[in-house]
């Protein structure tokens, strides 16, 4: 079996027609997995015994004849900010480091009722800040196409064990880019979904106006699957939409001729874009067109300020939701301190990171009494008007077109004492977060040193269907996966 060609239904049929069971099929991406994670460093928790469990369960209740989910027998890895009952949710933080929850969030209960098999939890820069996924206190994950590099942040484990074939799919999560720009870091395809499309239920939060769930897989149809899962109203959160789930796998192979592709001028003048991703990005832009879309170069005037705006509102919502680890009830706490307001300045000080303790600084400053109107409440009004600009620029287009990411995948190391430019990796991901859009990162090439490219498609608010369409349509016209370089840890 070529795993490159794979997808979620094809393995799918194999597991039907009795050509490879689900024990077979999990103990050998469990086999890939224990062959990839000395070098990748991808997993902090690795589930073997349930995972192996799970699969004879299934197996049985095949041979039976009972009805299974459409994700049966499937190994599937999980972003480990998302809580699990009974395994370890860590957040990548000496915080968390021995939290196991008493609960399961709604996305992974979906993914299991589904059918899915957890091989394990992924490494993530920790709370999911970061851009590297070097900021995990239990040490960096590494680039499966070059081990020299980063695989991106904050979702770089979920986004590296897909690429390196340790699991099918994987789940991740998306504040400012961090679904998207590991996965054009990586080669992969991943899907941050329209605010309140999947619920938050259970995913540890970061900056709760901003953070979504989203997939990670190796093609634009298996994310489609994985979100046809996951995707749907839930009680346990009051931000998730209470609206009708459409089929997403239905339109996908519909042609997308006369469809309205809007590419956003201030991406392609923005400082810093690599010359290599803006001749990928141009061509599948090209691409599209050949297929029939139209062209239309789109204005979204604010577009360059959403990182300003966004590293005022997420902080100052990452220092709020991260004022509840005080080392009292649950979370690291500091050893032998003498009254309670040292206990809980020393867990914290000890349990937090460095860029988490920056983060949270930044936000308790814009917060704070006479700053509030002059930092938070102003991002909070250019956040109305990017919104805006999308809002106005999707009047005239069907999807918008954007490079991911302004680089391909950056050297471990590179941003260490410059956590400015580390932000900057995340410019042209962050106004999709601050819209509250849906958004996709499809590989569209490689750089000469063999890194993977990606390309950004924007939808409209709940349009996910049209999304997937359009970059389902670009992914197999393109194929750029089979024509990639050698890479030492992608099957």
């Amino acid at each position: 079996m070529d795993r490159k060609t794979m997808t979620i239904s094809a393995w799918r049929q194999q597991l039907q027609n009795g050509d490879i069971s689900s024990r077979e099929l999990v103990d050998q991406h469990i086999h890939r997995l224990e062959t990839a994670e000395p070098s990748l460093s991808v997993y902090n928790e690795i589930t073997v015994e349930r995972a192996r469990a799970d699969a004879d369960r299934i197996d049985a209740a095949r041979a039976a004849g009972e009805s299974l989910g459409p994700l049966a027998g499937l190994p599937l890895a999980i972003k480990d900010n998302l809580c699990t009952r009974g395994v370890r949710t860590t957040c990548s933080s000496r915080m968390l480091e021995h939290f196991v929850p008493p609960y399961e969030s709604t996305a992974t209960e979906r993914l299991w009722q589904a059918g899915g098999v957890l091989v394990g939890k992924t490494n993530l820069d920790e709370f999911a800040m970061g851009g590297s996924t070097e900021t995990s206190a239990f040490g960096a994950t590494h680039n499966p196409w070059n081990l020299d590099h980063v695989p991106g942040g904050s979702s770089g484990g979920s986004a590296a064990a897909v690429a390196s074939g340790s699991c099918i799919a994987s789940l991740g999560s998306d504040t400012g880019g961090s679904i998207r720009q590991p996965a054009s870091f990586c080669g992969v395809v991943g899907l941050k979904p329209t605010y309140g499309r999947v619920s938050r239920w259970g995913l540890v939060a970061f900056a709760s106006s901003l953070d979504q769930v989203g997939p990670f897989a190796t093609s634009v149809a298996d994310a489609a699957e994985l979100l046809q899962v996951i995707a749907g109203p839930d009680p346990r959160d009051s931000t998730c939409l209470n609206v009708e789930v459409p089929d997403y796998s239905a339109g996908l192979n519909q042609s997308i001729k006369g469809l309205k592709v809007g590419v956003i001028k201030e991406c392609f003048d923005a400082k810093g874009l690599d010359g290599e991703v803006n001749a990928s990005v141009q061509a599948a832009a090209a691409q599209l067109e050949a297929l029939g879309a139209e062209l239309v170069e789109v204005s979204c005037p604010r577009f360059n300020d959403g990182i300003a705006t966004y590293y005022v509102i997420a902080p100052s919502e990452a220092s709020a939701n991260l004022a509840r680890y005080d080392g009292v009830k649950y979370g690291f706490r500091a050893a032998d301190a003498e009254s309670l307001a040292t206990m809980t300045s020393s867990s914290r000080a000890e349990g937090f990171g460095e860029e988490v303790q920056r983060r949270i600084l930044i936000g308790t400053y814009a917060l704070s009494a006479g700053y509030v109107d002059a930092y938070y409440k102003k991002a909070q009004q250019v956040r109305t008007l990017i919104r805006r600009d999308f809002d106005a620029a999707f009047q005239s287009v069907d999807v918008l077109l954007t490079p991911t990411a302004p680089s391909p995948a950056f050297k471990a190391g590179a941003h260490k004492d410059d956590p400015l430019a580390m932000y900057l990796a995340d410019l042209l991901t962050i106004p999709v977060n601050l819209a509250g859009l849906p958004a996709i990162s499809v590989p569209c090439g490689f750089s000469q040193t063999g890194l993977p490219i990606g390309v950004q498609l924007i939808g409209n608010v709940l349009d996910e269907a049209r999304l997937l369409q359009v970059a389902h349509q670009y992914e197999q016209a393109a194929d750029v996966l089979s024509q990639r370089p050698k890479a030492p840890l992608v099957p």
